[in-house]
């Protein structure tokens, strides 16, 4: 008789925990912020790490060689989404799965890059959050000309390759429009910094528009010391860079970026395609001066700037 009583079916199965991949390119230290932020706009929603979500961090450390490798591993594991910071990070889990859904916190041109068919639908299975960035960096060029209104070489640092030379170009299109003329200033990596901006000031660059990427991302600190030690005041695309000790930033808030991130996780785990979900653009942008770092390098920001910013640390 007690076997009639045991129904399998009737067995409460424990529910199935959603394991979320984290990919990032830079170091846990320079994302830190915006993680959290990450897992209070989750915890907005119900989800809370460790209880009813899991997350697997995966940090590239600002290695581009390892991002593939990590995106794979993020792959094998099964997760049910990959979030991802950088283009680059994006790319290489575009490549790791054609399957498993991917959403992008800071993309600089997800339609101009083919990580997705258009904004309102992004078709395949990626969506997320744009940056504009290509938009912003003329924004950032008028910035530099307003501050600096003697200044008429400008440098747009980056790293060697392919698709930052495809950003030097449109860059240097809205520079000859302002009546700048921009140069590409460009390292193999975090050891050439040094000589690279080196070089930059014989070639009598005045100041540097540093173009948003996960290499002047996980090499902030480096680079802001190079440009006091330089006397180069630099513009960033966000402003934990600014906080962090750069002279200027302007940009969407990257920190509200990552909070939203966790909207479109919860939509797809309650059965939205990302093919369906639209690319959200910015809807935060600020102005950031950092007056500690100008009195470093002996510069003086117009009052007419310091007027418009939305933050100025003293």
């Amino acid at each position: 008789m007690l076997f009639t009583l045991c129904h399998p079916a009737e067995a409460q199965q424990p529910a199935k925990i959603p394991r979320i991949g984290v990919l990032i390119s830079g170091r846990p230290s320079i994302a830190s912020r915006r993680i959290q932020a990450f897992k209070s706009g989750l915890r907005e929603l119900g989800y809370v790490e460790g209880k009813n979500i899991t997350l697997e961090y995966r940090y590239a450390e600002g290695k581009v060689e390892s991002v593939s490798d990590l995106a794979a591993d993020l792959v094998r594991l099964k997760v049910d989404i990959i979030v991802t910071d950088t283009s680059n990070a994006t790319q290489a889990a575009k490549n790791a799965t054609k399957i498993i859904p991917i959403i992008f916190t800071t993309a600089n041109d997800p339609v101009g890059d083919g990580q997705v068919d258009s904004l309102a639908r992004p078709g395949g299975n990626l969506t997320g959050l744009s940056i504009l960035a290509l938009d912003l960096n003329g924004k950032r060029l008028e910035l530099l000309k307003e501050a600096f209104p003697n200044i008429s070489r400008l440098g747009f640092l980056t790293r060697i390759g392919p698709t930052s030379e495809q950003r030097f170009k449109e860059a240097e299109t809205v520079a000859k429009g302002l009546g700048l003329q921009l140069q590409y200033v460009a390292a193999k990596d975090a050891e050439d910094l040094e000589n690279t901006l080196d070089v930059a000031k014989r070639a009598r660059v005045q100041a540097l528009l540093a173009h948003p990427s996960s290499f002047v991302a996980t090499n902030r600190t480096r680079i802001i010391d190079l440009s006091i030690k330089n006397r180069l005041p630099v513009i960033y695309g966000s402003g934990d860079h600014a906080e962090a000790g750069a002279l200027m930033s302007y940009g969407p808030d990257l920190v509200d970026n990552y909070r939203r991130a966790g909207t479109y996780v919860d939509k797809i785990l309650k059965g939205a395609k990302p093919a369906d979900l639209p690319v959200e653009q910015p809807i935060k942008f600020e102005l950031v001066i950092n007056l500690i770092t100008a009195k470093q390098m002996g510069v003086i920001i117009p009052a007419n700037v310091l007027a418009r910013a939305d933050r100025v640390i003293k």
